[in-house]
């Protein structure tokens, strides 16, 4: 039986997190129990101490134990922590040599959106791939320059260290875990009664793309606005490395420092970003939002979009077009 520590951290931590995982794990004992099996985990709820609540104003949760009387654990589940990050962390670093103690003890971690967090601050990340929800994605490469974080991913899967997108898809996290655990047929079971596509890995189509401008390089604030303001137009990188008198060497490099993309990536999902709004809140074809941002070819619009979002202009449009949603 596997004994796993859904932490109870200090703060505003999502209930739903918290609730949603103790249950599904719970609910796979509860089916392998009525197919005449063992159960296969045992959750318990594990805060730094015993007088820790956690409310959120209408429900309390309250822990069944303290990381103090925890001395081995097969699987630390972080839920979303939410707040100024910092402080977050700060607030709740008591957690983090016993998590470190006890992957090196053999259990394996996980986090849920930002959980990803308190995750990062044990170090146990660094060099790693990490997924968090995209909303928070400068604020963690700022604080945390030494994950590789990865914003488009659902799930994130590393030598016994597990992370996932923003919001709900911890669910599919949480199958994950279940499907690694107790089986391919009890995930497939609580992905039926949790009604969790069990399929979906990625979380582009819902990046809304913000021009990532937290830093502090002036000449490139600028041409990231000039970029944004004439997407439409056919834009040529050595034109802009002349505007600023720059080498193209040394443009790209302060533009991905900058940035955390090429140029040319960056020029990419400006555009698609425009793409995804005409598609949808407008009652244009895909081939007429290509030509509104630019695009002339429709294999090279639909590659660079599938490429972004994990989906096709057409798929995207079917799916979000407010048209199609009151047909």
């Amino acid at each position: 039986m596997k004994h796993i520590s859904i932490l109870v951290p200090e703060g505003n931590s999502s209930l739903s997190n918290l609730e949603a995982t103790h249950k599904m794990f719970n609910m796979t004992n509860d089916f392998l129990v009525g197919m005449g099996k063992e159960p296969a985990f045992k959750t318990q709820l594990v805060a730094t101490h015993k007088d820790a609540r956690l409310s959120n104003g209408i429900f309390t949760i309250i822990p069944d134990t303290t990381i103090a009387e925890v001395k081995q654990t097969d699987l630390v589940i972080i839920p979303a922590i939410h707040g100024n990050y910092e402080k977050v962390v700060e607030t709740n670093k008591e957690f983090i040599p016993w998590i470190v103690k006890q992957y090196k003890n053999g259990a394996e971690v996980a986090s849920l959106c930002i959980g990803a967090f308190l995750l990062a601050s044990t170090g146990l990340l660094n060099g790693r791939n990490c997924a968090t929800h995209w909303i928070a994605a400068d604020e963690f490469r700022t604080m945390f320059p030494k994950v590789n974080l990865v914003d488009d991913k659902i799930i994130t899967d590393e030598h016994g260290l597990y992370t996932s997108g923003g919001a709900y898809s911890s669910l599919n996290l949480n199958l994950y875990l279940v499907e690694k655990f107790a089986g391919r047929e009890m995930a497939v079971l609580s992905s039926k009664v949790f009604e969790i596509d069990i399929s979906r890995n990625s979380q582009s189509p819902f990046i809304i793309f913000k021009g990532q401008k937290s830093h502090e390089d002036s000449e490139i604030l600028k041409v990231q606005e000039f970029i944004e303001k004439n997407f439409q137009e056919k834009l040529n990188v050595d034109d802009l490395c002349a505007d600023m008198a720059l080498s193209r060497r040394t443009f790209e490099r302060r533009f991905k420092k900058a940035t955390s993309n090429t140029i040319v990536e960056y020029m990419q999902r400006v555009k698609v970003e425009a793409a995804k709004k005409e598609l949808e809140t407008g009652r244009k074809n895909v081939n007429e939002v290509m030509y509104d941002v630019g695009y002339n070819d429709s294999k090279a619009f639909r590659d660079v979009f599938r490429k972004i979002t994990d989906m096709t202009p057409l798929d995207y449009m079917n799916r979000y077009s407010k048209f199609a949603m009151d047909a």
